[in-house]
């Protein structure tokens, strides 16, 4: 009896055991491979954008298309109408000017807006036959205001609506340019073809320079052409080689000497003469709070003596506007010459001459070249 229970026992035992190791076993043999598992789902993903893609790539592309298009075309139009409008409606009047100009803004708005209702509805019975075809026709018409935003009217309105929202900046942008052109125009054409072919040698190492520091280099090339006409020498109140540096500030001196590795800079060497008026040049755009006039002027006049900067606070001036008045007392004429100069480089580079200014349509054209820095 002992022995039947003790043998059933342990078969029971064993049968128990047995379970166990089967169960072990299932479950080491389910045990998940991570990186198995990893590489079904990224194939997974990658099948799945490549389905995306193909199914919806190039809609995707026709409307991002489409309507990069007709945004360009909107603005062109905005810039038209606002500029037509503020050329029509200037002043300080509420009802003759103010209000007539915000009633333009509120028509114009709703002509874009049922303007584009008007596309979505027209362009739904091409879409169905020809998928790109409404992509097709908004680039042809962005095509188009392409073609009228280089025309003279566009230009017109443009400098409308640049002289609208651009106040104090604008009216000194706009009133150096005139007096900048108006000198151009002046100006003895063959001596200026000779300052041209003077700068020749020395451009690539004043682009250099500009470049280093960060500054515009056709407006650099502009200083070197009024300081030295690009013939470097020591002249008599102490100016020395291209740029006719004098007394340059300490800032311009310590970043040139840094970039050179050099403690003692040679204000005859070229190099060290162009890299100096670079540093300087940027010295006191960064003090005039990059007023193109007002660091031209701060360059001429130097440091010494607390520079133009001491000049302002003594007359209570801070910009173009407010130092008009005080300009027959300071060398108003040097930001006009190196622009000058700059314009006059400019337009041989483009041109491949310098074109006489009152001849046929040549000072809208030179206009649209535009002035170096402005």
């Amino acid at each position: 009896m002992l022995k039947t229970l003790y043998g059933s026992y342990e078969c029971i035992k064993n049968k128990i055991l047995n379970l166990k190791k089967n169960v072990v076993k299932q479950v080491i043999r389910k045990k998940p491979n991570k990186p198995a598992i990893r590489a079904k789902t990224n194939a997974w993903k990658k099948a799945l954008r490549q389905t995306f893609f193909l199914t919806h790539g190039r809609k995707a592309l026709l409307l991002g298309t489409e309507t990069a298009a007709l945004v360009g075309v909107a603005l062109v139009t905005v810039i038209a109408a606002l500029g037509q409008a503020a050329a029509r409606f200037s002043g300080v009047g509420l009802w003759s000017s103010l209000v007539p100009f915000a009633g333009v803004v509120l028509v114009l708005s709703i002509v874009l807006f049922l303007a584009f209702k008007l596309w979505l509805r027209i362009r739904k019975a091409p879409a169905a036959r020809l998928v790109y075809f409404p992509a097709l026709m908004a680039v042809l018409i962005a095509l188009g205001a392409g073609w009228f935003s280089t025309g003279q009217v566009f230009h017109r309105e443009l400098t409308n609506l640049r002289q609208l929202v651009g106040g104090v900046r604008e009216a000194e942008r706009a009133t150096l340019s005139h007096q900048v052109y108006a000198a151009y125009r002046r100006a003895d054409l063959a001596q200026m073809q000779a300052l041209v072919e003077r700068a020749k040698p020395y451009e690539a190492l004043i682009r250099e320079a500009a470049s280093i520091y960060g500054v515009d280099a056709e407006v650099l090339m502009g200083i070197a052409a009024a300081e030295s006409s690009f013939l470097p020498r020591d002249s008599k109140d102490g100016g020395r080689g291209l740029f006719q540096i004098t007394a340059p500030p300490r800032e311009a001196l310590d970043r040139v000497g840094k970039q050179m590795g050099e403690k003692q800079l040679d204000w005859r060497n070229t190099h060290h003469n162009a890299l100096l008026g670079a540093a300087t040049w940027l010295y006191y755009l960064k003090e005039m709070k990059n007023d193109l006039f007002l660091s031209l002027l701060a360059y001429n006049i130097g440091s010494k003596n607390g520079g133009l900067l001491s000049i302002m606070r003594q007359y209570g001036v801070k910009d173009f506007a407010t130092i008009q008045p005080y300009l027959q007392n300071l060398p108003r004429d040097y930001p006009i010459r190196v622009l000058t100069a700059a314009l006059a480089l400019r337009l041989y580079r483009v041109e491949g001459h310098l074109p006489r200014y009152e001849e046929g349509d040549n000072a809208m054209r030179i206009q649209r070249i535009g002035i170096p820095g402005l």
